[in-house]
């Protein structure tokens, strides 16, 4: 000892043994526990989620101020309350919550180290302590028919569906009244602001890039409040009735348009075919009566009472000329 005394009073200039550092006590002597906090119970139980949350909740609260004479007080006579009324106070100060619950608790107005207890069971003392419960579960929620306005004025109507869930129970307790009402809110108005700087075209076809740009916009927004916003989908978009009266004669004008150029097209490549047809034709006269009796054929078989039969021009013509 006397040995590693004098290694360390060189080492710091002559000026003693130098003393341990906070964080080298601590390590030695082990954890520092509370001596009527929820840290002294076995039973509590917290994951490194909550860990990481407490960590983030450093901020919130600041240092840890110390307890005043009136807290001791309070703290001394619940605990004598508590010894007192054993075992019925074991009722009242043992509480359970469930595998995707977490308790966030108060002591005195004052919220508790550690973060938010649970799952299983957690300990409370009466009179002094309160605590509220929160849901880690994703929610989902219908945004209501928002009335927007389109970058190219027109107006429709749109719905949206919302799914979040809480990721730090004690900021979701501590930093915000009502998460819940409040991410509704903010859904609603983050829906008609990023509707306001697209187009209709731009909201009919492009939907998915919508929704993740209100997602984005909503996580970030919610992000203080301890809420995750895990996914935004557009439900329904709906125009006026004037509007679709509109689009569907512009649709039908359109389909008539690029009826009418295939038929045309069709009339064109038939007039094509049917003069190299009349071309063959003028070269062997005798294809054209071939066809002649293919006709008479198509006719026949079709069972009419009315038989055309072709009469060459070649005997009609003397009689033309004795006419004239």
């Amino acid at each position: 000892m006397l040995e590693g005394g004098a290694a360390a009073a060189a080492q710091n200039g002559g000026r003693g043994p130098a003393r341990p550092s906070f964080s080298r006590v601590l390590q030695q002597q082990g954890p520092m526990t509370d001596v009527f906090g929820p840290s002294t119970n076995m039973m509590a139980v917290n994951d490194g989620a909550d860990g990481a949350e407490w960590n983030g909740m450093a901020g919130l609260q600041g240092e840890q101020e110390p307890m005043g004479f009136i807290e001791i007080v309070a703290t001394v006579g619940s605990v004598l309350l508590l010894i007192l009324t054993l075992p019925f106070s074991l009722f009242i100060s043992y509480k359970v919550v469930q595998e995707y619950e977490r308790a966030v608790i108060f002591r005195l107005g004052r919220l508790r180290r550690g973060g938010a207890r649970g799952p299983g069971i957690f300990f409370i003392l009466p009179c002094i302590d309160t605590y509220c419960k929160v849901d880690l579960r994703t929610v989902s929620f219908d945004v209501p028919p928002q009335e927007v306005l389109s970058r190219d004025s027109v107006t429709v109507s749109v719905d949206a569906a919302v799914f979040y869930r809480v990721k730090s129970p004690s900021q979701a307790t501590n930093n915000v009244q009502d998460y819940s009402h409040s991410t509704r809110l903010l859904a609603a108005t983050t829906l008609r602001n990023v509707l306001g700087t697209r187009n209709l075209s731009e909201i009919l076809s492009e939907r998915e890039a919508i929704a993740h740009t209100m997602q984005s916009s909503l996580d970030e927004a919610t992000e203080p409040w301890g809420v995750k916003v895990e996914r935004v989908e557009i439900k329904d978009v709906r125009l006026p009735v004037q509007l679709q009266r509109a689009m569907a004669a512009e649709a039908e004008a359109a389909r008539e348009a690029r009826a009418k150029v295939i038929a045309a097209e069709g009339e064109m490549k038939a007039s094509r075919a049917l003069k190299e047809a009349s071309d063959v034709l003028t070269d062997s006269p005798a294809a054209l009566q071939l066809r002649y009796l293919q006709t008479l054929n198509t006719i026949s078989a079709e069972k009419n009472s009315t038989i055309v039969f072709p009469l060459p021009m070649d005997m009609i013509t003397p009689f033309l000329g004795i006419k004239k």
